[in-house]
C-alpha cells in the first residue's frame, strides 16, 4: 500500500510538484469534461473549526465536479479538539472518508489530525498556514504573465499564514516577493527560515 500524502504546508511539495500541480490545475480548468469523473466513488469530509464561505464552496463544488461527494462538518457537528478529541475525530472519519479537508485554529491540530487519520489530510487553513489560498494566488500569476521569470510578487500588509505560505511557495518556483508590513507585524522567523530553505537554485 502506498504511503498517503498529506498538504500541510507548501513546505512538504517539491518544486516539480507545485509545478504539476499549477499545470493540472489549468488543464482542469480549460476543459473541465475531461476530469469529470476523476474523483468519481470518492468521498471528502471538510472539518470546519472556522466557517468560509469561499473555502467551503471552493472545495465542494470542486470535488463535485469532479465526481465525487463531499460532506460539510461545522463547529456544531463535531466542536474537534474539544468535545471530541483530534485523535478521536481522524480515527472515526479515516473509515468513512477518502481525504479530509480540515480549517483549524491551531496548525497543531491539523498535524495531529494528519498524524492520526488513515486517510490523506489537507490544511484547508491555520493560524501558520494556508497552503491552497497559496498554490492559488501563484496559479493565477502563472496564468496571467504565463511565467514566474522575471515577476515580482508584492505582498503588503501584516505578516500571517497567507505570507508564510507564499514566500515559500514563491521559492519553490523562482518567483521573486518583497513584503511590506507595518513594524510590530514582520514575519516570524520560523516563517523566513522555512521559506529560504524552499528556495530554488
Amino acid at each position: 500500500m502506498a504511503k498517503k500524502k498529506d498538504l500541510l504546508s507548501v513546505t512538504e511539495l517539491s518544486s516539480e510538484e507545485v509545478i504539476d500541480i499549477i499545470d493540472l490545475g489549468g488543464s482542469v480548468k480549460k476543459d473541465r469534461s475531461k476530469y469529470s469523473g476523476a474523483l468519481k466513488g470518492k468521498s471528502m469530509g471538510l472539518i470546519f473549526q472556522k466557517p468560509s464561505n469561499r473555502t467551503r464552496v471552493s472545495f465542494e463544488i470542486g470535488m463535485v465536479q469532479l465526481g465525487g461527494y463531499a460532506l460539510y462538518l461545522g463547529p456544531s457537528e463535531i466542536g474537534m479538539g474539544g468535545r471530541e478529541s483530534v485523535k478521536d475525530v481522524a480515527k472515526v472519519l479515516s473509515r468513512y472518508l477518502d481525504v479530509l479537508v480540515a480549517r483549524t485554529y491551531k496548525h497543531e491540530d491539523v498535524e495531529e489530525l494528519a498524524k492520526q487519520a488513515t486517510v490523506p489530510v489537507i490544511n484547508g487553513l491555520s493560524d501558520f498556514a494556508h497552503p491552497c489560498q497559496a498554490l492559488s494566488d501563484i496559479f493565477t500569476i502563472k496564468e496571467k504573465f504565463g511565467t514566474f521569470k522575471g515577476i515580482t510578487l508584492s505582498y503588503i500588509g501584516d505578516a500571517n499564514n497567507v505570507l508564510n505560505s507564499l514566500m515559500c511557495a514563491s521559492a519553490k518556483v523562482g518567483l521573486n516577493i518583497k513584503i511590506a508590513t507595518p513594524e510590530g507585524y514582520e514575519p516570524l522567523n520560523k516563517a523566513a527560515d522555512t521559506a529560504k530553505k524552499c528556495a530554488v537554485a
